[in-house]
């Protein structure tokens, strides 16, 4: 018995991790509750969600409920409970690795980390398909495209670099010109309705095609819409105050959901599914419903809002690379900060990886039509499911480890009862595997066949997962050569 308990300590003491010590002694407190907040419904909120899920019909209802409640809500719970256990810099990188040791601590970080570079990429992309949406001749080009993602990437570098008060800021107003543009998409609906127009595509449910499994692919396109609930706990050691994770996770959930029905509501009222561009149609709804002038003006202030959520991608992912420096899986520069106390090496290397990533995309391709932004956007964005929903299956199970890794330190996190923590944390990874499943059914738009949607989406993730645990490997050997076998395995976060 007193073996066992021996252990059971070392196999804890082994999990420890120097990032733990380290990264609150180099970053500062700055996050609050608003802050954390904003950050959360940058990452979750893509407003061209609303857009992509009309080709769905009357079904897209259906399954944001089931996104709610299957995948947003079991989310937020678990990860509250597990940001109150270790409210460490790396979120679900530190949670994977008390629970299930070095290898799936990060590989966890890597599949959370790797879309966000991706996303960083698509978002560029969303960014050239919503200035066509205020005149359709811009940027027709790849090439031209490829300069305005180079641009907004390394736009998001430069404040990623500054003091994160200021950088902060910075995306807390745009939050409210954010705020301003889904109350005018949200009244479209009503106005147009109000003018005595009907409603452009049928709300019926028989319409819904429920009973086709290729319309059921939609069901991932909601669950990609809500990855990112943890993402905010990145910056886990830069949080003023512990409360601020409970109430981040309760008003930025809200907010989503309520954003995500009201804006997809009105969008099927004014738009026809046949005229619906899957990365525009909410400028479409206000531009028909209220004014051509006036939804080209949503159009341009969601360009300044999709580029300042590029920043906040850039930041917030750079904190994973940041804890993977300290813990010598990658170089330890990632590893430091610079004189603004941020992680500026790794929001440096973060950018040059999204860059080279951006250039393999646009530049090699000399002639295409102009929906080749649109056609980029959607194929990352499902690649980025596939990768990113892998590392959410290991946060709903983590939340299984860590209580029975840490018994007494669950216990005196937990503020939601065990049953029903148990029940997000499987309910979460059969939403996780479904909509994994589901997405190869068929492509989101008519703009793909679907053998090449399948091939493209099966090719990012295959790749992205293999660059992942090349990674390991070969930092794995790196640090028993520099501090042998056993000091490598009983000491995973030291070199």
């Amino acid at each position: 018995m007193a073996a066992d308990m021996t252990n059971n300590r070392a196999t804890i003491s082994e999990r420890d991790m120097i990032s733990e010590k380290v990264a609150p002694t180099l970053v500062g407190r700055v996050l609050n509750s608003f802050d954390l907040v904003v950050i959360f419904v940058a990452l979750v909120l893509f407003v061209s969600n609303s857009s992509t899920v009309q080709f769905a019909g009357s079904a897209i209802y259906v399954f944001w409920i089931l996104g709610f409640l299957t995948f947003l809500i079991p989310g937020a719970l678990v990860t509250a409970q597990l940001g109150r256990m270790f409210p460490e810099e790396g979120s679900l990188y530190v949670w994977t690795h008390k629970a299930l040791g070095s290898f799936w601590g990060f590989f966890a970080g890597f599949v959370a980390w790797w879309p966000g570079v991706l996303v960083m990429v698509l978002t560029g992309s969303l960014v050239v398909s919503l200035s066509q949406a205020i005149n359709s001749s811009l940027f027709t080009k790849p090439w031209q495209q490829g300069l305005i993602v180079l641009a907004v990437v390394w736009f998001s570098c430069l404040l990623g670099t500054l003091r994160f008060r200021m950088t902060q800021n910075y995306v807390n107003v745009q939050f409210v010109l954010y705020s301003a543009c889904l109350i005018l998409i949200g009244i479209s609906g009503f106005v147009w309705l109000a003018q005595g127009n009907h409603a452009a595509n049928s709300f019926a449910f028989h319409a819904s095609g429920l009973s086709g499994w290729g319309q059921w692919t939609f069901f991932s396109t909601v669950i990609l819409a809500l990855l990112g609930i943890e993402v905010p706990l990145n910056m886990g050691v830069e949080i003023k105050s512990e409360k601020s994770i409970k109430r981040y996770l309760f008003w930025g959930c809200l907010v989503v959901m309520i954003a995500y029905l009201w804006t997809t509501f009105s969008t099927m009222v004014v738009v026809p599914v046949g005229k619906n561009n899957a990365t525009y149609g909410v400028v479409q709804a206000v531009q028909i419903a209220l004014s051509h002038t006036l939804g080209s003006w949503v159009a341009f202030i969601l360009v300044l809002i999709f580029v300042s959520d590029i920043v906040v991608y850039n930041y917030s992912f750079a904190r994973l690379m940041f804890v993977s420096g300290l813990e010598r899986r990658l170089p330890h520069q990632l590893g430091r900060v610079n004189r603004n106390k941020v992680p500026a090496n790794a929001v440096l290397a973060q950018t040059v990886i999204a860059s080279v990533v951006a250039a393999i995309i646009y530049f090699p391709i000399q002639s295409a039509g102009s929906n080749y932004s649109t056609k980029v956007y959607l194929v990352l964005l499902a690649g980025v499911t596939v990768v990113w929903c892998t590392s959410m299956v290991l946060l709903f199970s983590d939340v299984f480890f860590v209580r029975r890794a840490f018994p007494e330190r669950f216990k005196e996190a937990q503020r939601t009862p065990w049953a029903l923590l148990a029940v997000c944390g499987v309910v979460g990874v059969i939403a996780d595997a479904a909509a994994v499943f589901l997405l190869f059914w068929g492509p989101w738009a008519p703009i793909f066949t679907k053998s090449g949607w399948a091939l493209g989406v099966g090719a990012i993730a295959v790749v992205s997962i293999a660059i992942g645990l090349v990674i390991y490997f070969v930092s794995e050997r790196g640090r028993r050569e520099r501090v042998g076998p056993q000091t490598a395995e009983a000491q995973p976060g030291v070199s």
